[in-house]
């Protein structure tokens, strides 16, 4: 039987990369689906610059990916984080351990 290798390294700079409550929320309204930095900034009532700034460090921790289309920019969670729901509740599944979050906007 083949066994999954844990990979503390890449589970922490992802853990490390959701220490922040503003990448949290980003995470949260990207549960919804895709969105531009704006939008984003708007949701959250922030610079675009923050907001960027954010992205970038979640986008290097694998946790968003981004497409270009013209001059937007829009991001996602990436498809390798698995968003299941469960009673309520959404579970978002790292691949090292599951983040739990209230199923409300």
């Amino acid at each position: 039987m083949a066994q999954e290798v844990f990979d503390a390294d890449f589970c922490a700079e992802r853990l490390k990369a959701l220490g922040d409550p503003h990448r949290l929320r980003i995470v949260n309204a990207l549960r919804y689906g895709e969105l531009t930095v704006g939008d984003i900034a708007e949701l959250l009532e922030a610079e675009v610059v923050n907001v960027s700034h954010h992205l970038k460090i979640m986008k290097y921790a694998s946790l968003v990916e981004v497409r270009r289309e013209g001059r937007f920019m829009y991001y996602k969670l990436h498809d390798d984080l698995q968003c299941t729901k469960g009673k309520g509740t959404r579970f978002l599944d790292l691949g090292c351990c599951r983040l739990e979050v209230p199923d409300h906007r």
